[in-house]
């Protein structure tokens, strides 16, 4: 029995209708603007359903809607059960949902457990309240050192730079492993935990299918009385006893989770964001937790056959023990657009250090745009040929690039202001989207956008694609139709093309997948050609960097 709220959308429909589904992120600070004060909003994504539905999606993942001083575009959160009035109301997400629903694509919203904003409610109370209060347990305080405490716990940095630790009025120190407006929870508050099983019930009666969990390894925590130094904290292994990530308590709460998700139906969906060994993921996506986590595998690989095949084989191999399906993600809100990515050397420790985005100033190494983008095509059609789903970051489908001079003064990440000269930040890959080649902001809304777009924006607008046969939104829509139509038993079989640099794989209704990973074109195997990432060579041959489907 399905329980929505008065009035709510009631889901129905198959309940592994995740298993092999295409998400769409809608980050929707940046998506449409409705009302022209240049910050996307929910009547904006609304006025865009037809556009989704066109793209033939199953689902959309929207980011953080909550209200939020957007310290961390939108991930320090005041309010779990409530829209901020710069991106619309409760009812403008009905409606929102509502269209969605009736287009047949089903909602996925983004859930921020490790940490709320320095501006939500409990941590008011708590900065009120003195130490040792119930208020205060809800977060991770803790007296400082030397001389009257006026150094930090430790001398942990937080992920966007700078001490993971704030000093608060009384001389105490609060955690935050991200922002400092954005302090870490402590999940052995059981009010912490109810909490936020109402928060998933409140938005499950409203008809959302399902949640994306931000930074899901990092909620449950042990901090003992002498804290380990940064080194050592990096140098402790993923075992499950780690103090701070990926601990094995984190899958009690997530067990708590599932009972939540399993009192609807159809159940609710979720999947995990979880920065884990491999070996460590299967937890998070079993059956009694959230179901499905992400494999960020593809990000990290360079665009090489050995790289792909590696990934692929290894995740599939993981899907079977958790019991779930596999995620594959190219792009995202934090990284940098993989048309980008592709046009340029990869370097795997300047990748692990966050440093590559230096080069997103126009520095060297000089992009390859066009190399990128053909890479990207051919990338996405091999990802959307694979058993389990397949998430598209907004924009990826025009085949956007990543967005490299933005002034300084115009920068919003965090990590831009707190790692000055290391890291340039992630808004090249949240500039509003261009849906048509005039305007003042190629159509995001009726004025400015909140981010500065670049003038080739014009020459990639979603208005000048759609009617194009060769755009890349054109592939998209095809490549997502005809994988549609050829869904069939999460299985594939490789093919053995005899050259090292061609990629091959067959799915069980005859459906064939070949990528060609070099820089010369290669002959076509057997089979009816049904897409191609690039045109066919006039001999008919597989051209460089390309991708195609065939059916035997």
């Amino acid at each position: 029995m399905s329980r929505p709220r008065p009035g709510g959308t009631v889901l129905s429909g198959d309940a592994d209708w995740w298993r092999q589904a295409v998400v769409y992120q809608i980050y929707p600070r940046s998506f449409a603007d409705s009302n022209g004060d240049g910050i996307g909003d929910l009547p904006g994504i609304t006025s865009r359903v037809p556009y989704l539905r066109d793209l033939g999606v199953d689902a959309v993942w929207l980011s953080p809607f909550y209200p939020s001083a957007l310290a961390d575009g939108g991930y320090d959160v005041d309010d779990y059960r409530n829209v901020d009035p710069r991106f619309g109301t409760l009812y403008d997400f009905d409606t929102m949902l509502a269209a969605l629903t009736e287009a047949g694509i089903k909602l996925i919203i983004d859930i921020v457990p490790n940490h709320t904003s320095n501006r939500h409610e409990w941590f008011q109370a708590a900065l009120a309240a003195p130490k040792g209060s119930p208020e205060r347990d809800k977060y991770l305080f803790r007296d400082g050192t030397g001389p009257d405490g006026e150094e930090p716990p430790s001398d942990w940095t937080s992920a966007f730079g700078g001490s993971a630790w704030e000093r608060v009025e009384d001389g105490q120190w609060y955690l935050h492993r991200f922002a400092v407006e954005q302090p870490d929870l402590n999940w052995d508050n059981r009010e912490v935990r109810e909490d936020f099983l109402q928060t998933l019930r409140f938005w499950s009666d409203r008809g959302v299918a399902g949640f994306r969990v931000d930074v899901a390894h990092m909620t449950a925590k042990r901090l003992p009385d002498e804290l380990p130094t940064m080194e050592q904290l990096r140098a402790m292994p993923f075992d499950g006893n780690h103090p701070t990530l990926d601990r094995d308590e984190v899958h009690e709460i997530y067990a708590e989770w599932r009972e939540v998700f399993n009192s609807y139906d159809p159940p609710r969906t979720a999947v995990a964001e979880a920065w884990v060994p491999a070996h460590r993921r299967a937890r998070y996506a079993s059956a009694e937790g959230l179901g499905q986590a992400f494999n960020f595998d593809l990000l990290q690989a360079p665009f090489e056959a050995d790289a792909f095949r590696d990934v692929i084989a290894r995740n599939l191999d993981l899907a079977v023990q958790s019991g779930s399906s596999t995620t594959w993600v190219l792009s995202n809100h934090d990284l940098v657009r993989h048309a980008t990515r592709y046009g340029l050397p990869h370097d795997p420790e300047e990748f692990k250090q966050g440093r590559t985005w230096l080069l997103s100033r126009g520095t060297e190494p000089v992009l390859e745009a066009d190399r990128g983008l053909r890479r990207a095509r051919a990338a996405t059609m091999l990802e959307l040929a694979l058993p389990g789903s397949a998430y598209v970051y907004q924009g990826e489908e025009l085949g956007l690039h990543e967005v490299a001079d933005i002034p300084d003064d115009a920068r919003q990440d965090p990590t831009f202001a707190r790692k000055p000269g290391r890291d340039v930040g992630r808004d090249g890959v949240r500039v509003p989207l261009p849906w048509t080649a005039t305007g003042e902001s190629y159509g995001f809304g009726p004025g400015a956008a909140h981010l500065p777009q670049p003038e080739w924006f014009a020459e990639v607008a979603a208005s000048g694609q759609s009617d194009d046969p060769t755009s890349t939104l054109s592939l998209y829509r095809e490549a997502i139709a005809t994988r549609h139509r050829l869904q069939c038993e999460e299985q594939l079989e490789w093919v053995d093309t005899g050259h090292e640099d061609v990629l091959a794989f067959s799915r069980p209704n005859g459906w064939t997948c070949v990528t060609n990973f070099s820089a010369k074109p290669v002959d076509l195997p057997a089979g009816h050609v049904l897409l191609a990432s690039a045109e066919l060579d006039a001999e008919g041959r597989l051209p460089a960097e390309t991708t195609v489907w065939l059916q035997r």
